[in-house]
């Protein structure tokens, strides 16, 4: 390997490398406005100069010059000391004296690299100049008074998101960053913009004036608002959540998160149920927990499994729905489901339902075939790692489906179901490139499993993995789908499924049924059902619920989640839930205690032992389990009936993003002009 001097410390480096890169490797810190690992190389800002020996008799940009085996670097000689301060005099002459009142303070590049580097006075005596503010928008917060036009923003939004809203106007002292036509950025992962931005130019307009970083509280967890399971971390005051940042995780997220994870967190203090309702004569009631548990005995009394089902909605965690099946159990009732929304999954064969190449594999795929998904909005930070590998490897996209907006090119092969037919026979000219391909990737979404066809075309994406040696994968929406696939809430025997538990509730077949968090379903057609409601928010469940049991948010608990990879991951307790909510699993061992149906457990702790002897691979967290494959059932028969989009509002899926301020005004000024225009 080729060595580089770095300050007399001589290192060996991996060829491509830059200056910079080379003497990070030698231990070296480089300051750096400009330059990020994961965005193209720029060279704006001139703060990462070094002295190289040999070379021009001034300094050179490191980030931009590549290192050469037996070159000498200096990064703290005398005439790097002179630069660096000559730069940072330069970007601090227009820079604006509002420290105090900026929301990047304490986690400010500028102000760190300043007393680092910089010179300490300034020669400067004109007045400074004044950018107008842009409004990008209801996520966004601009003061381009402050902006060093390091680009990063711009490079972020056509490099990593593929959307390109932001770009530079002018020349010199009349540079400025801006959206052109003034509008909304329409990114859904535009809020990664405000942690890439080194000053205070770009940041979050909901955490606007809020707090400094120093008075939160920290807590690593993860997001649950898609089926990625993002790492996060939540910052909090005292009860309230104030913000939430990204966590490196290389696996899952890199170092980003959708704007759905980033800003929904407002919905976790709005339309929140903090203590047990029970309906008397048509109205809900306040009652105590005493109160809630005795209604609910009192209408079990007597009835038999058939007539009792649950369903568990997008947000439940593996504890919860593992309780929820043995008290199930425990009522002679195997009417139980995990799949709210009706998608024609089978959790007998764990890779049927998994998205097999794990989110870091796709990189590594040559050919993508997407089958009735939108990635885009199901997953954004899965869809950015498709578009890394279709602008660095090539990789070629093909669609089958209803007609998407995605962020790179991809070739549309229709909506005719038919074509997966055409594709494994040959007769399709897609045939030929899958054919050639070293390491192709299928990836099949909801779009296609909830359409009538579901589980043919189910098993056709599956036969042609089998047939070009495809890895096959699924992509979920929702954070609960693979946990509740894993532990088996879904029905067994004779035991009845979302549509038809809802179709018996209508006709008085299905006497009660209990809600965890289900709020997606039809509510219109449970008929005369006793429906109890046990969540955390006020959303169209509970409306319909006859009881009502609060239960703790995502930021209050400490639960399991498995996210679409098949991925075990646990949240962390961040801010204690309001009022009387309580954990999900403790409120569902309370209440079998009540009816006289004990668990067998009385701490998380004993629940989680129990779980994991049932589905040993939850233990593992943060592991993968490779599962196998089982062959592809056999073929039905296919309609002609177009795979047609089930996208909705990117913004409103779920009960927290539906309560959050925040999420209504992206759904007002984003998505409702975006189907306009569409």
């Amino acid at each position: 390997m080729p060595k580089i001097s770095v300050n007399g410390k001589e290192v060996e480096f991996e060829q491509g490398m830059t200056i910079l890169q080379a003497c990070e490797v030698a231990g070296a810190e480089i300051p750096r406005f400009c330059y990020h690992e994961r965005l193209k190389i720029a060279g704006n800002c001139r703060m990462c100069l070094v002295e190289v020996e040999g070379g021009p008799p001034k300094p050179a940009a490191s980030c931009a010059m590549p290192a050469a085996d037996g070159m000498k670097v200096h990064t703290d000689s005398p005439m790097v000391k002179k630069a660096r301060e000559g730069v940072m005099e330069f970007l601090l002459i227009n820079h604006p004296l509002d420290c105090p009142i900026c929301d990047q303070g304490g986690e400010c590049d500028l102000q760190d690299q300043a007393m680092a580097y910089g010179k300490g006075d300034s020669r400067y005596g004109e007045n400074k100049r004044s950018v107008k503010e842009k409004n990008m928008g209801p996520l966004v917060k601009t003061q381009m008074t402050r902006c060093i036009q390091c680009t990063r923003c711009v490079r972020f939004l056509e490099d990593i998101s593929g959307i390109v809203e932001l770009g530079m106007v002018n020349r010199g002292e009349h540079a400025e960053i801006t959206t052109y036509v003034e509008k909304s950025l329409t990114s859904e992962l535009s809020g990664n913009i405000i942690d890439l931005c080194p000053v205070g130019a770009l940041t979050s307009k909901p955490y606007a004036f809020k707090s400094r970083p120093w008075e939160l509280n920290k807590t690593e967890t993860i997001d649950v608002l898609d089926a990625v399971g993002s790492n996060i971390r939540v910052d909090s005051r005292g009860m309230e959540v104030l913000r939430i940042l990204p966590r490196l995780n290389e696996d899952i997220n890199e170092e980003w998160i959708s704007d759905k994870t980033r800003f929904a967190y407002d919905g976790l203090r709005l339309q929140r149920l903090d203590r047990p309702y029970v309906r008397k004569n048509g109205k809900l009631k306040p009652a105590s927990w005493d109160e809630a548990f005795v209604a609910i005995a009192n209408e079990l009394n007597g009835l038999s499994g058939a007539k009792i089902a649950a369903i568990a909605g997008d947000l439940a965690d593996c504890e919860s729905m593992f309780a929820l099946k043995n008290l199930m159990d425990k009522l002679d009732s195997k009417n139980t489901d995990c799949r709210q929304d009706g998608v024609k999954l089978s959790n007998k064969n764990r890779a049927d339902y998994l998205f097999n190449t794990s989110i870091a594999g796709i990189e590594e795929a040559d050919i993508c075939l997407i089958i009735g998904a939108n990635p885009r909005y199901d997953a954004p930070i899965l869809n950015a790692r498709i578009r890394k590998a279709v602008v660095n490897n090539n990789m070629q996209v093909a669609y089958v489906g209803a007609g998407i907006d995605l962020n790179y090119k991809y070739n549309d092969l229709g909506v005719n179901p038919k074509v997966l037919d055409e594709i494994i026979s040959g007769k399709n000219s897609f045939s030929k490139t899958l054919k050639t391909a070293s390491k192709p990737l299928i990836i099949i979404g909801y779009d296609a499993l909830l359409s009538p066809d579901g589980e043919i075309l189910h098993s056709l994406a599956k036969k042609i993995a089998e047939s070009f040696r495809a890895e096959f994968n699924v992509l979920h929406k929702v954070a609960s789908r693979v946990g509740g696939l894993d532990l088996g809430f879904v029905p067994s025997g004779s035991g009845k499924p979302t549509d038809e538990i809802l179709k018996s509730c209508k006709k008085g077949d299905v006497e009660f049924l209990y809600l965890l968090g289900a709020d997606e379903i039809d509510m219109a057609s449970l008929g005369k059902t006793f429906v109890v409601y046990q969540g955390h928010h006020g959303d169209s469940g509970a409306h319909r619920a006859d009881v009502i049991l609060p239960g703790s948010a995502y930021t209050e608990k400490d639960a399991t989640y498995v996210n679409l990879e098949g991925r075990p991951q646990r949240t962390q307790i961040a801010v204690f839930a309001p009022g009387d909510a309580k954990p999900d699993w403790q409120i569902i061992t309370q209440l079998s205690d009540i009816i006289e149906k004990p668990l067998g457990y009385e701490s998380l702790s004993e629940l989680r032992a129990a779980m994991e002897k049932v589905v040993p691979h939850l233990a593992n967290i943060g592991e993968i389990e490779p599962a196998k494959f089982g062959p592809a059932k056999k073929n039905g028969k296919l309609s002609n009936k177009a795979i047609v989009s089930t996208t909705k509002n990117f913004y409103m899926t779920d009960s927290i993003c539906r309560a959050s301020k925040t999420m209504a005004q992206c759904s007002a000024e984003i998505w409702d002009k975006k189907e306009k225009a569409a």
